[in-house]
């Protein structure tokens, strides 16, 4: 009869001493991944995009600083900056260089396929959350046969609103079912921080992001990684080092 009160004074006890902590009860089942910055290196043939594009259609060149700022957003949202009126025009323009030079300028980093094994052979359930078309999404992913690690892919078509809204996390949650508390999002721009948030999921942000650390810094991730190896360390619970105060 004892027993709820003896419970509940081991309770305090532990949680006084700090016993209790965050990582220590911290379980991982599902990781989610950003695509372009974040598993393959896109950069140069987004940038390169963007400057034919604008080119083109409005008679100027444009710097990667100019683009930068902008990646992780949706496309066609982007353009919407460069000009109102002719967005739809460049939209196609854009599509047709991207996908005509996509294999020539795409990269992958050196640690992402060993990872991502890693993960497959742990049972972690795994997703791409882009901004991306689909099929192109696809066709990055096969270029270095990417695709059989990953259970389920959210691309642009898949919700009606995009990054930072929570929607397309959310919907992978939903198709991978998993909670949002044994979830964590891996992305390279605020736009994944924000979403992950707005989701209730743990972000992780890449350091290898071209976007200035301090604007994802601002944005308070949950956790900075410096290569993909330590998104495993962060699994595990030991993320002591890594974890941004």
């Amino acid at each position: 009869m004892y027993y709820p009160l003896v419970t509940l004074v081991f309770f305090l006890y532990t949680k006084e001493k700090g016993i209790f902590k965050r990582k220590d009860v911290m379980k991982i089942t599902a990781v989610l991944f950003d695509l372009d910055g974040t598993i393959i290196d896109t950069n140069q043939l987004i940038i390169k995009s963007f400057v034919y594009t604008v080119e083109k259609h409005l008679g100027y060149k444009i710097g990667a600083e100019e683009v930068i700022p902008y990646f992780g957003e949706p496309l066609p949202l982007t353009l919407q900056r460069f000009s109102k009126d002719k967005w739809e025009i460049m939209l196609k323009t854009y599509r047709d260089y991207n996908e005509k030079y996509h294999d020539r300028y795409t990269k992958i980093r050196e640690d992402v396929k060993e990872v991502l094994a890693r993960l497959k052979e742990e049972g972690i359930k795994t997703a791409v959350v882009t901004s991306k078309r689909r099929e192109l999404a696809k066709r990055g992913l096969k270029l270095f046969e990417l695709d059989k690690y990953f259970d389920v892919l959210v691309g642009l078509e898949d919700t009606e609103k995009h990054k930072p809204e929570p929607d397309p996390v959310l919907k992978a949650l939903e198709l991978l079912k998993s909670p949002r508390e044994e979830a964590l999002m891996v992305g390279d721009s605020s736009y994944d921080i924000l979403s992950a948030r707005s989701a209730g999921v743990r972000s992780v942000a890449v350091k290898w992001s071209v976007l200035p650390f301090e604007l994802l810094k601002k944005e308070k991730p949950d956790y900075f990684i410096e290569d993909m190896w330590q998104l495993l360390k962060i699994i595990k619970g030991c993320d002591e080092d890594e974890h941004e105060q």
